[in-house]
């Protein structure tokens, strides 16, 4: 990720006059061109973007000398892998500067062989069925014979010939495709963060010049795809304050699109539904700040999956259109749709579109084209659909060359209509001719990626705990702030934390698929939200609760127990005596409220635990009672009221398995259906099952398993008194490659559908693999719980940083 910077001393030849210059610069380090001190020229040759125009005809009074700057990064378009794109990084790895010439444009030449690409695509493309790829052929043969190539004067004769393919136009049938600009962005993936924001201005400049010399372009801004994430715009903002004045110029003459809406293109699954509601909210405030307008288009094209949640949250925050292309790489089932309404679980619906080509990364070729009519599925209903065209994920965005394709087939028979437009014209046509589409109700579930809700443990444990942090503090807050005018609510505050904790949910990092140093930023910012969120947590409590706080004379040793959440709760809790020691008490607290303990409460019943002969050790508090073997297995868990018994005969619950994970490629990303054929039970014992405490208040026992050939395991199994659940603390040291570890619960419940929760709701899927469509959801993503129930009687499995789950026919099993 070193930075080295050339300096290009340039003269140009008098004999050049009248002719395009251009400096032509190839490596394979991403580049960019340096003039007057600001950024004009993004070079990256995997983006074919490798020569910048000095002049399009060298006049007398242009000077003939000048001097430019280069930077070029030792990182390519997509990082710097060893071996492979999605390797880790090579610290040794050499970049080349290859060619630094200056050089005479042919302009005529170059419209030349545009002119015979078009043509030959349509000859091959078209196929011999179609009289239009005889008449593409036989018009490029012509063109050859007339065409002297060291008589540019013939160039001319063999153009209009093109010219005459190219004006014959179509029908008012033809299908119209609305072609957009496009340059796809991640924060961050193969590159850390600090990358991104250079790859920012070198794709958005090379856009803005390309503007300037073709007005009729359109560039819909986005993150990776096709929307501009917020977090983006802020980056350039500060860092090429003179590039984002005339990115803001554009926005204003409508070329430049801001799309989107929320402050990255996040994971779709992952983040809790107030996370989502932050995202839209710090991404319209923005795009209304900066710009004069919210965005009315979701553009989340690139993430693994779309809860189904998503429609609602969309209309709550002004967008009632959606663009997505992702569920094109599903690998078992093709999606029926491509531009659909898109029905959320409280009724809430949005005008979805696939763009047909199934990309965001199209070239405008005649192949890609003829794809994107032949490909949807909407044929009939619809007749108008998106293609996204630019170099994208590591950025570049659209070229020269690709807008010249585009301007050739306008409207060439034979072809689809093609009109540079912008996300509202095209949502609006869609509008118009959406009485005949079909609606899809439920999540939008990718059918690949499903490691990545396991992957990287440590960014998704900080990602659960530090939204609730940052709920405990906004509820402390408020509650202080209503209850004193002095306290200072820290809006500035918790809004630089909330944009740290929205940037880790890109659909990159807070999945896992990032290289280290990716993850290891990650880690510092989830840092910086638990010290400062502690912070405003304890300044909110002083205020709420600081008289209470203070101890009186001759006052009996109390306890101040707060309740962030919504309902009264009954538990025991842990609290620090005089002397320092640790003791339990058993105390009650209101919703959204505080309680004073100095009395602790008694249980109706205490928790009795008690070892049997054959080391099993049975544990009971008047609502459950539960046995353990051995080796930490639930053999029993009873309600004790209804003596019904949760684990079948002969199964054990806690049952911890470990799986072979060979994916086809995505390594990071996937987990393969063939891993369940590799289930291999964890039943080696490093320390047999002991009581930790006796009862009373609490209960609990302790073992430790090995895994594979090096980790370990040990887990604490928690049982408190008048408490309805069974509380497991495990902690592992993982030291395993390419295997998959899980803890399963066979319970003894029928149904043919499990319900998970999501944002602001649940979701049911199927615990039956009937169709090609539910065992393609071998894996899946929950939040806080999962539960199997029938009717008067279920089990439920919860946890506190985990979202990979499944429920096949009985056995609930959560992802470690």
């Amino acid at each position: 990720w070193e930075t080295c910077w050339f300096k290009v001393e340039l003269s140009i030849p008098l004999a050049w006059a009248g002719r395009e210059v251009h400096f032509v610069w190839e490596s394979d380090g991403e580049g960019m061109v340096w003039c007057d001190a600001q950024p004009v020229q993004g070079l990256t040759k995997e983006g074919e973007k490798t020569s910048y125009i000095l002049t399009s005809s060298l006049k007398d009074t242009e000077p003939h000398s000048l001097t430019l700057y280069v930077e070029l990064a030792c990182n390519g378009l997509f990082g710097a892998g060893k071996g492979s794109m999605i390797a880790p990084p090579d610290p040794d790895r050499r970049f080349t500067l290859s060619k630094a010439e200056l050089v005479v444009f042919n302009r005529d030449v170059y419209e030349l062989l545009m002119d015979l690409e078009i043509l030959l695509d349509m000859a091959q493309f078209l196929g011999e069925e179609n009289q239009r790829s005889f008449q593409a052929l036989y018009t490029a043969n012509q063109m050859i014979n007339v065409c002297d190539v060291t008589d540019p004067s013939t160039f001319p004769a063999a153009r209009d010939l093109a010219a005459a393919i190219f004006s014959q136009r179509n029908g008012e049938s033809q299908h119209t495709i609305h072609a957009m600009g496009h340059c796809h962005i991640d924060s961050a993936w193969l590159w850390p963060y600090e990358e991104t924001i250079r790859k920012c201005a070198r794709s958005w400049v090379t856009v803005v010049h390309l503007m300037e010399r073709n007005p009729e372009l359109t560039f819909t801004c986005s993150q990776i795809c096709v929307l501009w994430q917020a977090q983006q715009f802020e980056w350039v903002r500060s860092w090429y304050p003179r590039l984002y004045a005339q990115i803001q110029d554009f926005v204003a003459k409508g070329q430049f699109i801001p799309v989107g809406g929320t402050w990255v293109e996040m994971d779709g699954n992952l983040p809790s539904g107030e996370s989502m509601v932050r995202q839209f909210l710090q991404g319209q405030q923005f795009f209304q700040e900066q710009f004069g307008r919210i965005c009315s288009e979701f553009w989340l094209p690139d993430t693994f999956g779309y809860s189904a949640q998503l429609p609602q949250l969309m209309r709550g925050c002004g967008i009632r259109r959606f663009l997505t292309q992702k569920l094109s790489w599903n690998l078992v089932n093709t999606f029926p749709h491509h531009t659909f309404f898109w029905e959320g679980i409280d009724g809430s619906r949005v005008l979805t579109h696939f763009p047909p080509g199934d990309s965001y990364e199209m070239h405008g070729q005649v192949e890609e084209m003829l794809k994107t009519v032949k490909n949807n599925k909407d044929k009939g209903r619809v007749n108008h659909s998106a293609l996204l065209f630019g170099f994208g994920d590591g950025g570049g965005g659209p070229t020269q060359k690709m807008l010249d394709r585009i301007k050739r087939m306008s409207d060439t028979d034979g072809l689809p209509r093609v009109q540079i437009s912008t996300p509202d014209r095209l949502f609006s046509v869609l509008e118009k001719e959406s009485s005949q589409l079909c609606t899809w109700v439920g999540e939008l579930f990718l059918e690949l990626h499903n490691g990545t809700y396991t992957t990287q443990a440590q960014i998704k444990k900080g990602n659960r705990e530090c939204e609730r942090i940052l709920h405990d503090v906004e509820v402390l807050s408020t509650l202080a702030l209503a209850r004193s005018g002095m306290f200072q609510y820290p809006a500035s505050q918790l809004q630089r934390l909330w944009r740290l904790l929205l940037l880790n949910q890109f659909h990159d990092v807070l999945p896992g698929s990032c290289i280290q140093l990716v993850v290891e930023d990650a880690l510092q910012y989830y840092t910086e939200i638990r010290r400062a969120g502690a912070q405003l947590q304890e300044e909110a409590v002083q205020s709420l609760c600081g008289d209470l706080l203070r101890p009186k004379a001759g006052s009996t040793e109390s306890t101040l127990v707060l309740n962030t959440l919504p309902w009264e709760r009954t538990e025991v809790i842990s609290r620090t005596g005089p002397a320092g020691t640790e003791t339990l008490a058993l105390v009650t607290v209101p919703s959204m409220g505080y309680a004073i303990v100095r009395e602790p409460l008694l249980p109706a019943q205490p928790v009795a635990v008690r070892k049997q002969e054959d080391g099993s050790i049975a544990m009971e508090n008047g609502v459950i009672a539960v046995c353990l073997d051995t080796m930490g297995r639930l053999t029993s868990l009873r309600l004790v009221d209804s003596e019904r018994e949760s684990v079948p005969d002969g199964c054990y619950a806690n049952q911890f398995a470990l799986f072979d994970d060979i994916p086809l490629y995505w390594d990071a990303w996937d987990v393969m259906d063939y891993h369940l054929e590799t289930r291999k039970p964890v039943t080696t014992l490093l320390k047999p099952l002991e009581i930790t405490l006796t009862g009373g208040l609490r209960g609990s026992v302790s073992f430790s398993l090995r895994i594979g050939k090096s980790s370990t395991l040990t887990q604490e199994i928690i049982l408190d008194a008048t408490c309805p659940y069974l509380r497991f603390l495990t902690q592992v040291e993982w030291k395993e490659a390419h295997k998959f570890l899980k803890v399963e619960f066979p319970v003894q419940v029928r149904s043919t559908n499990a319900t998970y929760e999501i944002q602001f709701g649940h979701l049911q899927r199927p615990t039956h693999y009937n169709t090609s469509w539910d065992w393609a959801r071998f894996e899946v993503w929950a939040h806080k719980w999962l539960d199997l129930s029938e009717h008067c009687f279920g089990v439920a499995l919860l946890n506190d940083c985990k979202y990979g789950a499944s429920a096949h026919r009985n056995v609930l099993s959560l992802s470690l």
